[in-house]
């Protein structure tokens, strides 16, 4: 992947944070320096990378690798800093309860600090001119609340007076809607729920907010262990809860429909996104390991 910003998104409990440390180590080892921004989440990422607990500031992870869990009131302040260029100037205008209160209320502004705080990054240089990270993986919130929190640019520069807010909100849309430095990341599961929301969730970043789908990442995909006669022949199958050996076959019965899911939701996924699917095994031990996200990051 060559996009210098990526949009790890899809429904709650899918993986997205294992799938955005999985990233992040596979384009480290490759040079990159990487940076991945939570959105006020769990923090998970320290024990899955085998770092120290990230918090508000920007540490380290891992050779090449940086994270950040960014808190909106925090975010909001870096980013108050950052356009009036003052720590003096901005205390007289931020510290003042009234104004925290109008911020708090305006409509998707903590949301832009956050994402707005996350594109800023794909700004940042370093003394020499060089860029401080070559790519920033945004951790994003799940399905809905991502949606809009991608949403909150256009709603700036569409209501929002010319001036240094609006013209951020669209420089980051630029980004956010070419190919080449920007990329959504789906995540979900081989479920009948999950593939149905990252389906519309697919089609609400392409047509409504033109945002590229770069990759779709399975978690969670069963080895098959029967064909697709083997499922349906062990379905149709009478059993007697009384036999000893029918246990072994009423277990067959729950992985072959898992597997029948699995294999309906896989293509699904293929006819109806725009790109071919990666495919994350189901872990049976950790996934939040760094051993784990190892081997996960080798099949990026």
């Amino acid at each position: 992947m060559q996009q210098r910003f990526l949009i790890v998104a899809g429904k709650g409990g899918v993986g997205k944070t294992t799938v955005s440390a999985a990233l992040a180590e596979s384009l480290a080892a490759k040079g990159k320096r990487v940076l991945v921004a939570m959105c006020n989440a769990k923090e998970r990422i320290s024990t899955m990378l085998g770092s120290d607990l990230v918090g508000e500031d920007v540490v380290r992870v891992g050779k090449n690798m940086w994270a950040v869990n960014m808190n909106p009131e925090r975010a909001l302040e870096e980013y108050g800093m950052l356009i009036l260029k003052s720590k003096a100037l901005y205390a007289i205008l931020f510290d003042n309860k009234y104004v925290r209160t109008f911020f708090r209320a305006v409509p998707g502004m903590q949301e832009w600090a956050m994402l707005g705080k996350a594109w800023f990054h794909t700004t940042e240089t370093r003394d020499d001119g060089s860029l401080m990270y070559d790519v920033v993986i945004l951790d994003a919130p799940a399905t809905g609340h991502g949606l809009d929190m991608l949403r909150v640019p256009k709603v700036i520069v569409d209501v929002v007076p010319t001036g240094l807010l609006r013209r951020d909100a669209e420089r980051a849309i630029t980004m956010f809607q070419d190919p080449k430095t920007c990329a959504a990341i789906l995540v979900t599961l081989p479920e009948e729920m999950p593939t149905t929301e990252t389906i519309e969730l697919a089609s609400a970043l392409t047509k409504e907010l033109h945002i590229p789908i770069g990759a779709v990442v399975v978690n969670g995909v069963l080895p098959p262990l029967f064909s697709r006669e083997e499922r349906a022949a062990l379905e149709k199958c009478e059993i007697d809860e009384k036999k000893p050996g029918d246990a072994a076959i009423v277990a067959g019965q729950d992985r072959a429909a898992r597997e029948r899911v699995q294999a309906e939701s896989l293509s699904r996924l293929s006819r109806e996104l725009p790109v071919k699917p990666i495919f994350f095994p189901l872990l049976f031990e950790d996934a939040a390991t760094p051993t784990a996200i190892h081997e996960l990051a080798k099949r990026i």
